[in-house]
């Protein structure tokens, strides 16, 4: 399928998914980054904040990089695109769910809201076949 054929919803999405991407790159560097200096100043406490921290960098990171990926496979309307697209929207919901259920309701409504809503249209008739899916 060409860029012409490709629904635009899936053109968005794409874009979306690739500046996700990046900015979740730059976010676990930053992160890392800082989990490095925490540890490298010392002080009482601060290894296990700073592990920490290399920990959710890395995790961050890994997000980014899952984000660039379902960028790059929607683009291309690869099937597995259209499998990790569905787990992200599946991993989104249940952090956020998580979250809201923590106590941060308000905060999260419009995160799950915009997951379910990916969700639901990835799984549209015309955006499965667009993806090779029946």
């Amino acid at each position: 399928m060409t860029a012409s054929t490709r629904p635009m919803g899936i053109t968005i999405l794409a874009i979306l998914a690739a500046i996700a991407g990046v900015l979740g790159l730059l976010a676990g560097l930053a992160i890392v980054g800082l989990g490095g200096l925490m540890a490298s100043t010392g002080g009482t406490g601060t290894g296990i904040f700073a592990g920490l921290a290399g920990i959710f960098g890395i995790l961050t990171l890994g997000i980014g990089v899952a984000y660039l990926a379902f960028a790059n496979g929607a683009w291309g309307l690869k099937p597995w695109g259209w499998i990790l697209g569905v787990i992200l929207s599946i991993v989104s919901l249940v952090l956020s769910g998580l979250q809201a259920l923590g106590g941060d309701f308000g905060g999260q409504i419009v995160s799950i809201v915009i997951a379910g809503a990916i969700l639901y249209y990835l799984n549209t008739p015309a955006v499965k076949q667009a993806f090779g899916r029946s």
